[in-house]
Order: C-alpha cells, then sequence, then structure tokens
C-alpha cells in the first residue's frame, strides 16, 4: 500500500474516524491523533492521548499502524 500520507487530525476528521472506528468495531478515537491515509481517505489512526489505534481491517495496515505508534511515542 503506497502511498502513505501522516498528518495530525482535525474537526473535520471526526466523520472519517467514526467510520474507521466502525470498520475496526471500536470506539472512536477521542482528542488528537494522527491519521494515515492513502488515496485521500484515512486507513489508520492513533490517538496521541492514549496511544489507541484504530485501522481498516480490510487493508494491510499492521505496518501503518506500528509507524503511527512510533511517531506518536
Amino acid at each position: 500500500m503506497n502511498p502513505i500520507t501522516i498528518r495530525r487530525s482535525s474537526a473535520s476528521d471526526a466523520p472519517e474516524l467514526r467510520r474507521l472506528a466502525e470498520l475496526d468495531s471500536a470506539r472512536p478515537l477521542a482528542g488528537r491523533a494522527l491519521i494515515a491515509e492513502h488515496g485521500g481517505h484515512p486507513v489508520a489512526a492513533v490517538s496521541l492521548d492514549d496511544r489507541r489505534s484504530i485501522a481498516d481491517p480490510f487493508l494491510p495496515t499492521a505496518n501503518v499502524v506500528e509507524m503511527l505508534l512510533k511517531l506518536a511515542s
């Protein structure tokens, strides 16, 4: 999966992060987060507050989540 764009979340990302959390069967992230995007769509995100992650389970995102966790440290 290339290329990946990583950026900080903003308030306008809330709907996409909720959708991503639903795909992952997880609670939505609260507060600040790092988002990994592929093709302009979030595929993974990590909370900067508690390091909890969410990711699209239908894509190979394990390495992306690992990278986000390292960046969030």
